[in-house]
């Protein structure tokens, strides 16, 4: 596989396949930008290595398999994949897909790490868009188990299913989703991130008060629950009535969502009326429930021990 675009996500990416065993060829602006790139990957790894993050035996594949090229042409000839993650800038973007059609195996994969840039919109330059999809990492891709998936209108279901398997291999979770500006992930994380700053601008908390609020509360949660999750083991009753009170005193960007009411509405609380967003009966909220205060137990433990508590 091959990777164009040798920054933080390009080389983050490049450890995935070649902790794998998989070989990795990144490529940048220059030949000298990708022989740096290569350098700080094998930096990278070593540190992983020292810090327990990453085995022996991994670190040694990874090292045996990475390589840099001069060129997009020589980077992508004969790779089955070909992850683009150059700066998230439609021209430039374009013009990297024109160079790896160029080049690239009639049967090779296209795919983009774009975080905020339709699909679609990517897509409609391409010569042949039927091999082109979003495959939406996080930082670092190695340790963070989700990957995004998001087809375009033109991309053939077994081009979508051939890198969902291949992701699944590697160990991480792909997530099929919608094409959006943003898609799931940085919707919500930006969302977070615009009321967060809201709050500090009206002088609610500082910064640091709204990490440790976040990281404290909710936020300690999220490693094991989602939103819907977490909202039917609440009961959406209560939901319903926490958002009338913040619309009361915050105004119609606060309205309960519709998707809420109407489950209210029709008696489905979550847990505590057996339907909501899951269904999840109450002998399997207890079991959830068991299985969430040991998960907290056990993260306890791990903050304490990482920050020297």
């Amino acid at each position: 596989m091959a990777v164009v675009g040798a920054g933080t996500m390009g080389v983050g990416i490049a450890h995935v396949f070649a902790a794998a065993g998989i070989p990795a060829i990144l490529v940048d602006v220059s030949p000298e930008r990708s022989e740096g790139a290569l350098l700080r990957a094998l930096e990278l790894l070593e540190r992983l290595h020292a810090t327990g993050c990453l085995v022996a035996e991994a670190r040694s594949r990874a090292e045996r398999v990475l390589a840099a090229a001069g060129s997009i042409a020589e980077a992508v000839r004969g790779a089955d994949l070909v992850v683009e993650a150059v700066v998230e800038r439609l021209e430039v973007k374009r013009d990297v897909y024109g160079r790896i059609e160029q080049h690239a195996a009639a049967d090779a994969v296209i795919a983009t790490n774009t975080s905020s840039i339709p699909i679609a919109r990517l897509a409609s330059g391409l010569r042949r868009p039927e091999r082109f999809l979003g495959v939406h990492w996080f930082v670092p891709p190695l340790l963070v188990p989700c990957v995004e998936v998001i087809a375009a209108p033109a991309t053939e279901v077994v081009v979508v299913e051939r890198v969902v398997d291949a992701l699944a291999r590697l160990g991480k979770t792909p997530v099929t989703v919608g094409d959006g500006p943003g898609f799931v992930a940085n919707r919500i994380q930006f969302a977070l991130f615009r009321e967060a700053a809201r709050i500090v601008e009206e002088g609610l908390a500082t910064p640091a008060e709204v990490d440790e609020v976040v990281r404290s509360s909710f936020g300690f949660r999220l490693p094991f629950f989602g939103p819907f999750a977490i909202a039917d083991l609440a009961g959406l009753d209560v939901y319903a009535d926490i958002f009338a009170a913040l619309e009361r005193e915050l105004g119609e960007g606060f309205r309960a969502p519709t998707l809420l009411t109407e489950r209210v509405q029709n008696g489905e609380y979550g847990v505590k009326s057996g339907g909501g967003f899951h269904a999840i009966s109450r002998e399997q909220a207890d079991a959830l429930e068991e299985r969430r205060d040991r998960a907290y137990s056990a993260l306890l433990q791990l903050r304490a021990e990482l920050e020297g508590g």
